[in-house]
């Protein structure tokens, strides 16, 4: 990553046919750069108003393209720094057109995340921050726009913030223990210093809580359906989705692999997964579907194994769930429109739910669509939006170490170490959290942050 004495450019629309396209330009020589392409702008230019004009090459003179231009002077600018807005007709040349001519005007290609890492840098955006226009960008599901919208009105940051003044706090009230240690009453009981060191680690770890279900919103819980061959697998991954995407016939082994979707219930993503048949067989691709099954049974969030209504369950049947973590699993006792009975059969503790669902009637899909909503995000249910939530690892990282730090102060202090030691582990708490949100600049954590982002942003 170059240093942000340059000027940069970008096009920050998405490549393919559409009505607009929008180019961005960064830098101490954004205005000169937009001058020397259109030449025909007046001087001054008057500053965040949108104004008509050609847009040329500026070796040739080539007129490329007739668009909007908008000038923001630093510091208000998303970067922080003197930026030029140009939007064209959208398709692909005539944008591609206009960089090349920015670029032969003194501009350099930006890199991917480069304008939101100089809005880091010049003080724009916090490191959280920068990660909530990422999820923005990237995010499929209501419930992380909301959560992405709130962080970047700082919701997480403050929260941190916060905890970050309490151990300085805390490490106050150890300066007398400190610079009079031979005094025989400090003026600060010993339990009020645990105490407060306590609550600290209590605020962390309700933070550490939301990490499982929240990191769950970018990439959305896993749900696999296995089952044996015609328990209705692929009838109900249909109905879950509202359309058909899995073939559905009376024939065994008529899924070969794995058909997987995105799914929202109420604002939360889930990735559903429809799977081969399990079985004993003898057809080799058929066992490559399988294999491939077991896989993603293994990684999935929830298992929701099917099986039709009315009967027990096969050994082989008990077999397989008896192979799995009971909580983890919903037994779907499936093909209800048919009268079959509905006495439980599953033995109690052996799966963490039993529910009766019919794709063709549609019988028992609500009750299916709240309890997984309720297994996969109760945590964090109607929380997205109103209170911060660790959607990173990155972010359950730091957190974790720095609430191990504030773990060993404690101890440190129950053992009576000398508070000068016992505090070094409340600095390196406090180290954690200010490289949470980038107020200590670690070069490879930025790399990892903004090398997820595209050109342009």
């Amino acid at each position: 990553m170059q240093t942000c004495s340059d000027t940069i450019a970008a096009i920050a629309t998405a490549p393919g046919r559409g009505a607009v396209a929008l180019l961005r330009v960064s830098g101490p020589d954004a205005l000169a750069v937009l001058r020397r392409v259109c030449p025909a702008l007046p001087d001054p230019l008057p500053p965040r108003l949108q104004r008509l004009s050609a847009l040329r090459h500026p070796e040739t003179g080539e007129l490329l393209d007739r668009g909007l231009v908008s000038y923001f002077p630093a510091p208000h600018s998303y970067t922080g720094e003197d930026t030029v807005e140009i939007s064209t007709h959208g398709g692909v040349l005539a944008p591609q057109l206009v960089l090349d001519a920015l670029l032969a005007a003194g501009a350099r290609t930006a890199e991917p995340g480069e304008f939101t890492r100089r809005a880091y840098l010049n003080g724009r955006l916090d490191l959280l921050q920068a990660e909530a226009v990422l999820d923005l960008i990237d995010g499929h599901a209501r419930a992380l726009h909301r959560a992405a919208v709130y962080q970047l009105e700082r919701g997480l940051s403050r929260r941190i913030e916060a905890l970050r003044a309490a151990l300085l706090r805390v490490e106050a009230l150890l300066v007398y223990a400190i610079d009079f240690p031979e005094e025989d009453e400090p003026p600060v009981a010993p339990e009020h210093v645990r105490a407060a060191a306590d609550d600290v680690r209590t605020q962390i770890d309700a933070l550490l809580a939301t990490a499982p279900e929240a990191e769950m919103l970018r990439a959305g819980a896993l749900l696999v359906l296995a089952g044996e061959p015609n328990s209705g697998k692929s009838s109900l991954f249909n109905a879950l989705l509202g359309h058909e995407r899995a073939i559905v016939t009376a024939i065994p082994g008529t899924t070969r692999d794995a058909l997987e979707a995105l799914l929202s219930i109420e604002g939360y993503p889930f990735r559903l997964v429809d799977t081969a048949g399990l079985r004993e067989t003898a057809d080799h691709v058929e066992g490559m579907g399988i294999e491939v099954a077991r896989r993603f049974l293994r990684a999935a969030q929830l298992v929701l194994f099917c099986a039709d209504a009315g009967r027990p369950l096969h050994p082989a049947e008990q077999a397989f769930l008896a192979e799995l973590e009971p909580a983890r699993v919903l037994l779907l006792r499936t093909k209800t429109d048919g009268g079959a009975p509905r006495a439980p059969h599953a033995a109690p503790g052996s799966v963490r739910a039993e529910l009766f669902v019919s794709a063709h009637s549609g019988e028992g899909l609500p009750e299916l669509r709240r309890t997984l909503l309720e297994l996969a995000f109760g945590g964090i249910l109607g929380e997205p939006g109103e209170m911060p939530l660790v959607t990173r690892e990155r972010q359950a990282r730091s957190l974790r170490t720095a609430r191990d730090e504030v773990e060993r102060f404690l101890r440190a202090w129950d053992a009576q170490v000398p508070a000068e030691l016992a505090a070094t582990h409340l600095r390196d708490a406090t180290q954690r959290l200010e490289e949470l949100i980038g107020a200590v600049s670690v070069e490879d954590v930025l790399g990892r942050v903004f090398g997820d982002f595209c050109v342009g942003k």
